[in-house]
């Protein structure tokens, strides 16, 4: 394959990774907010929907086409900037983990209670809280990465 198509694959996955992640985050966000029952179990399904059919392909294809270009450009792995964007981009998928068991948990609680007719239980709130906390580190290591995949700093 030609440089220039994994150099799309990449960039495509990246913005996948990076949309998909941001916008889910923006709507679940909102559909919390907004405090009707039914729109928050709605939104919670179609996020673990959407993290398992964009996120994690996404996720799995970056440092493979990352480290493909790498070797294609015969960079080293070891240059300051292709290290931090690893380091950064393990940072964003550290968060990333417990945000998907966190979403699956708050997908289930909210469905539970749409069905049974009843009030999110208090624990999806402390879930939300959670989520959103760890979405903080998640984003921001994101446009670190993006900075360093765009810019390849010289760092010394």
């Amino acid at each position: 394959m030609e440089f220039a198509m994994i150099k799309w694959v990449h960039i495509l996955s990246a913005t996948i990774l990076f949309g998909t992640g941001f916008g889910s985050a923006f709507y679940k966000w909102c559909a919390d907010r907004s405090q009707n029952l039914p729109v928050i179990a709605h939104t919670n399904k179609v996020v673990v929907f959407a993290d398992w059919i964009f996120t994690t392909p996404a996720v799995i294809i970056q440092p493979i086409s990352g480290i493909w270009l790498v070797s294609i450009t015969e960079r080293s792995l070891y240059e300051p900037w292709v290290v931090l964007a690893f380091v950064f981009y393990f940072i964003a998928g550290a968060c990333w983990l417990p945000v998907v068991r966190l979403q699956i948990k708050m997908r289930n609680l909210s469905s539970q209670s749409l069905l049974a007719g009843t009030h999110l239980p208090p624990q999806y709130q402390q879930y939300a809280r959670q989520w959103f906390w760890l979405g903080i580190p998640a984003f921001v290591a994101m446009m670190v990465v993006y900075y360093l995949m765009v810019f390849k700093p010289v760092i010394v």
